[in-house]
């Protein structure tokens, strides 16, 4: 675990010596980033904890919304761990529970989008991102990972 944090941190210094570090303000609660059996713990299967959601890479905290997120509600399946997919396509097949955006129509992209921006990052706050979005398959660092999607992300606070 300590490699893989290590690893994490190196690929986060990297991307954001890249940016404008003006742009990142402090954190009013530090974001932090999620493995997929660290965020299934969020999956609203337990009072009093908090339910969380990714899509796109990016963990949000559903849990106003748990009439609809919570346990036994009719969108549970997409806590829990990143629903991309299923978001895109306005699906609760276990199929579509997934990251994996590949063979998805224009369409269903524009979808998502619309969805990413006007509902999720609209009306949940970011608590995180899911490793996946921070590193590569291989371990590299995304390049395409951008901390000022949260402005509040910092990683002093996280690391």
């Amino acid at each position: 675990m300590f490699y893989a944090r290590s690893v994490v941190l190196y690929a986060l210094l990297c991307i954001c010596s890249t940016n404008d570090d003006s742009k990142i303000k402090s954190a009013s609660k530090p974001v932090r980033l999620f493995t997929e059996e660290e965020l299934q713990r969020y999956d609203g299967s337990e009072d009093g904890q908090p339910i969380y959601m990714a899509i796109k890479g990016v963990v949000f905290d559903v849990t106003t919304g748990k009439e609809f997120y919570g346990k036994g509600a009719s969108y549970n399946a997409l806590v829990g761990k990143d629903s991309t997919r299923a978001v895109a396509k306005m699906s609760l097949d276990p199929a579509d529970l997934t990251h994996d955006t590949t063979g998805l129509t224009e369409n269903q992209l524009q979808s998502l989008e619309q969805i990413f921006k006007g509902t999720y990052k609209a009306k949940y706050p970011i608590v995180g991102y899911t490793s996946r979005r921070v590193l590569n398959e291989d371990g590299s660092p995304n390049i395409d990972f951008k901390p000022e999607d949260q402005l509040n992300f910092n990683i002093k606070d996280e690391f």
